[in-house]
């Protein structure tokens, strides 16, 4: 877990992870939302709206923003913000994304930093983009 705190951040800097879709994180999404979207849980009807399976939730793979920001940008004394996303393509049980962080904007005012954010698949192809605000915890 990193640990930057507001005047270690520098515009441009960056972090990454990587990580895997399984059914078990849709299922444990399911559970938790309760969204039972067939689009998302019943593949025959993914693809008969003209998909390759059942698409991953969006907010599921929106939710590793918060990994990003919590664990690698800023890290431990994150408290996010604010999330702004698009999605651009359909998420699939088994892809590989990589999430990505870049600091854009620093406001030392009130000790937050706007982060351009994506991800993108295992093809690199782009399936989310967006920003981040996160503000600093007080920590001495």
């Amino acid at each position: 877990m990193n640990e930057y705190r507001f005047e270690d951040l520098k515009i441009g800097q960056e972090e990454s992870f990587t990580v895997t879709v399984t059914e078990e994180m849709m299922r444990s999404f399911l559970d938790l939302s309760g969204d039972i979207n067939p689009l998302h849980n019943d593949a025959e009807f993914a693809k008969e709206q003209g998909y390759h399976d059942k698409v991953v939730y969006g907010l599921l793979t929106t939710s590793f923003l918060s990994k990003l920001a919590g664990v690698y940008l800023p890290g431990k004394y994150c408290l996010l913000q604010g999330v702004d996303v698009k999605y651009s393509r359909p998420v699939y049980v088994g892809d590989i994304l990589i999430v990505k962080g870049i600091v854009e904007e620093l406001h030392p005012s009130v000790q937050r930093a706007v982060i351009k954010v994506y991800i993108q698949n295992q093809d690199e192809k782009k399936v989310l983009k967006g920003k981040i605000e996160v503000g600093f915890l007080n920590v001495k």
